[in-house]
This record gives C-alpha cells, sequence and structure tokens, in this order.
C-alpha cells in the first residue's frame, strides 16, 4: 500500500502546510528603506518587443511608489541592462537568452518606462546578470547609505526580481517585494515564484501596505 500524499490540493492548503513547516514568518519593514526598481524599460512594454510582457499595471503601481518613495525622501536605485555588441560581457546568459540583445548598448528598448525615469542624484546600477548584486556596487552602496530594507519593484517576478530580492536576502538586507509593483510574461510563474519569495526569502506585500508604510516616513 502506497503512503497518503501530502501534496497539498489547493493554495490555500499550501499556505497552511508551509506555515505548518515554519515557512512565511514576516520579516517586517525596516526603519531606513530603499527603493529598487528593477529593470523597467521599454522592452517589457513595447508590443512589438521580443520581451513584452503586458506588465503596464505593474509598470502603474512602479510609479507610485517611485513617487512615494520621493516624497519620503528614502534612497532609491534604478537598474538597467546594458550589453556590449559582441555580448562577451554578457557571458553564458547573453548566450542562453536572445531576447537579451534587447539590452545592446545604444537599443532605444533598454530605456526606462514612462513614469520611471531616474531623476538626478539617484542611484543608476548597470548589470549584466539577474540580480542586481551580481558584480555592482549595490551591497556596498546600500550599506553606506545604512539601509536595512529594500523595496523591490519591476521586472520579472521570476527573473531579475526574484534573483534581486534572493541576494538581497543573503546580503543582509531585508527584502520587500510588492505584489502589485512586479510582473511577468506568465501569471502562473508570477505567483509561484511570489509564493516561494514570500515562503523563503522576502515578505511579498501589497502596494497599499507599503504606500501607507511610505507615508508615514514623512
Amino acid at each position: 500500500m502506497n503512503p497518503p500524499s501530502r501534496e497539498p490540493t489547493s493554495e490555500s492548503d499550501l499556505d497552511i502546510d508551509y506555515k505548518a513547516a515554519g515557512f512565511s514568518k514576516r520579516l517586517g519593514f525596516g526603519y531606513c528603506p530603499a527603493l529598487i526598481i528593477i529593470d523597467f524599460c521599454h522592452a517589457y512594454l513595447d508590443i512589438d518587443s521580443p520581451l513584452y510582457a503586458g506588465v503596464e499595471d505593474a509598470r502603474a503601481s512602479s510609479e507610485q511608489l517611485l513617487k512615494a518613495s520621493r516624497a519620503a525622501g528614502i534612497p532609491i536605485v534604478h537598474t538597467r541592462v546594458e550589453f556590449q555588441p559582441d555580448g562577451a560581457n554578457g557571458g553564458v546568459f547573453f548566450r542562453k537568452v536572445d531576447a537579451l540583445k534587447c539590452f545592446i548598448e545604444g537599443n532605444p528598448l533598454a530605456e526606462p518606462g514612462p513614469g520611471l525615469e531616474p531623476w538626478s542624484g539617484e542611484v543608476i546600477v548597470t548589470k549584466q546578470y539577474a540580480s542586481a548584486f551580481f558584480g555592482t556596487s549595490l551591497a556596498s552602496t546600500l550599506t553606506t547609505l545604512g539601509v536595512d530594507t529594500l523595496i523591490h519593484a519591476g521586472v520579472s517576478t521570476s527573473g531579475c526580481v526574484r534573483a534581486t530580492a534572493l541576494d538581497a536576502c543573503q546580503h543582509g538586507f531585508v527584502p520587500i517585494v510588492v505584489r502589485e509593483a512586479v510582473g511577468d510574461r506568465d501569471q502562473s510563474v508570477h505567483d509561484a515564484n511570489l509564493f516561494d519569495l514570500d515562503a523563503k526569502y522576502a515578505d511579498v506585500v501589497s502596494q497599499d501596505e507599503t504606500l501607507e508604510y511610505l507615508h508615514g516616513l514623512g
């Protein structure tokens, strides 16, 4: 006789199962946050782009977070992906994903989406890989600024957002992922990655909760 299956039958059962096993604890917002807008550029918003992801709602949510963060006076980081023309600085990642050619230097698809353009004085991190921490000065920049909490918005949930949130956790920053402000080309992939991030590495919170927190900093 086979043992009874422990496979949960619904999302609610999954949540109960994970919490019973010790996952999904809340970290909470810290005292010195920064906002990071991850790779939100025309490549994901232009319908003719190979990376178009239908994430207009996430862009609008990210714009609201950006405005609130500026009003609160917290550090703001923007990331962008840029490769040299032959892709040599993109290594295996560039070889694996043909759509990354959208980010060869000079391509207008790599420019920030409307309403998300950096202001003077805001940090811009140029990267070649998924995590905004990999091969960049982001960790030391945040440490110098006294940041303890990193609020995440951008794309894609399963790629650069996930990788950055994981590395934020591993570098000692509390990762806050704003559900409405991140997006992916597939809803099921988006949902699965948010569930896993919330269970193991980050707090996945609503836009309203994040805005209330930001407004309270003023």
